[in-house]
């Protein structure tokens, strides 16, 4: 149910490493321009850390790979990079993480991205941002190749060096927890990303959260988070409509329509089957004829179809509701659709019932002509809405079918004698 109700599996969306990589380029930059002043620029992003500046030969061919990716020419970028023989450690980190952002800028090679990246962090020698920067883009990469474990080391390797904790990348946590179904695991990262984004609340913990409960059916615990959900997004109509789903989970159906009812009068209900679902609700609480009015007025407006299972339960509504004349004409309609006699039997029952008794006979003698089971009922039905037409002769022809089927009868027999009786007293013929 899940699933098919709105909450589809949290997935990480294809990452988007354009900003992260234009970060790293623009840090990039520096030692091309005053070798002191990024020395020291290190010394003040990280103190303990040692600074490290890449030699002035490949220098010089990393300067002309960034001249070329800053006019766009990535590929020819990429081709001087792949073509520098450096010999330092430091040197071979910085280069392999060039080709990394190049690789992951043209998004076609993810493993070549990842396998540059590795050989970048492994030497541990980038200076504290291009580092940072690394095991960030190594982990989104890795989520992209569902190498949810290698993403989860990349991720807390990132946070013990930065020493930071970001929402972000604990959502991400989470959906790689999610994603190795490892579901209880979920809960820690996805709270501390609620709590980092306490000031400007973020959706996707929260989903992350329902979903881990929903499937370890754990509904109450994600009934709880779906309340809080819902008054920090009360403009999302997916929450108003999912709460009642899981309120009926619990089987907690009075607030399951109550909710369901204040979305449908907040506009939030739009779709067929959350209509419908609504109208249902109302039948079980006993308020058929708020079911009726809701479904006779959305089948008119076309956004319910006007098919055989609508129209059948727009019936029902009105019959429960006691709306007799409605019942009759939307079986009728029913009974036209349709063509079986089941439903041009009840269609005369309801006439016969709302005192309609010529129209009556019409839908009864089409559900015998249809072949309707019981037909000794319908005959004594028949024969009684003649009587009350004052129609003895036709009364009676209808009663003696009637008395032809067992299960009749004892009841025909008695009307018999009523119609014979009445006839006599008012001097008619039969």
């Amino acid at each position: 149910m899940f699933n098919k109700l709105v909450f589809k599996n949290l997935k990480l969306k294809k990452l988007s490493t354009s900003l992260v990589i234009v970060a790293s380029l623009l840090v990039a930059q520096a030692p091309f321009v005053n070798y002191a002043e990024a020395a020291g620029a290190e010394k003040t992003e990280k103190k303990k850390r040692k600074s490290h500046l890449v030699g002035p030969r490949v220098g010089k061919k990393v300067q002309k790979a960034f001249e070329a990716y800053s006019e766009d020419n990535i590929k020819d970028a990429l081709v001087i990079l792949l073509d520098i023989s450096a010999s330092k450690s430091y040197d071979k980190a910085y280069v392999a993480r060039m080709i990394a952002v190049m690789y992951a800028t043209l998004g076609d090679n993810e493993q070549k991205t990842i396998d540059y990246l590795k050989l970048a962090i492994e030497p541990d020698l980038l200076n504290a941002l291009d580092h940072s920067l690394s095991l960030t883009l190594l982990g989104d990469m890795q989520m992209q190749t569902k190498d949810y474990k290698g993403a989860l080391k990349s991720y807390y390797a990132w946070m013990d060096f930065t020493g930071e904790e970001d929402g972000q990348t604990y959502i991400k946590i989470a959906n790689a927890y999610y994603s190795l179904k490892q579901l209880d695991k979920v809960i820690e990262p996805a709270d501390k990303a609620i709590a980092i984004f306490a000031d400007k609340p973020n959706q996707n913990p929260y989903i992350l959260k329902i979903t881990s409960y929903y499937e370890r059916k754990k509904y109450n615990e994600a009934v709880k988070v779906l309340e809080t959900v819902i008054q920090l997004f009360p403009e999302n109509k997916q929450w108003w409509t999912q709460l009642p789903m899981f309120y009926l989970l619990i089987e907690d159906y009075d607030k399951a329509v109550q909710t369901l009812d204040l979305a449908y009068k907040l506009g939030h209900l739009n779709k067929e089957a959350q209509i419908k679902t609504l109208a249902s609700l109302y039948s079980q609480s006993e308020a058929p004829y708020k079911a009726a009015l809701l479904l006779e007025k959305h089948i008119a407006l076309g956004q319910v179809k006007r098919d055989d299972n609508n129209i059948a339960t727009l019936a029902n509504a009105w019959h429960s509701a006691q709306h007799i004349d409605k019942a009759a004409s939307y079986y009728g309609e029913l009974a036209k659709m349709t063509n079986k006699a089941k439903h041009y039997r009840k269609q005369g029952m309801l006439l016969k019932q709302d005192e309609q008794f010529a129209k009556a006979i019409v839908a009864l003698n089409k559900a015998l002509e249809l072949g309707v089971s019981n037909q000794g009922q319908i005959h004594n039905n028949i024969a009684q809405s003649y009587f009350y037409l004052e129609k003895y002769k036709q009364a009676y022809a209808a009663i003696l079918k009637a008395m032809k089927h067992p299960g009749a009868r004892r009841n025909a027999k008695g009307w018999k004698n009523f119609i014979v009786e009445t006839a006599k007293r008012k001097k008619v013929s039969i």
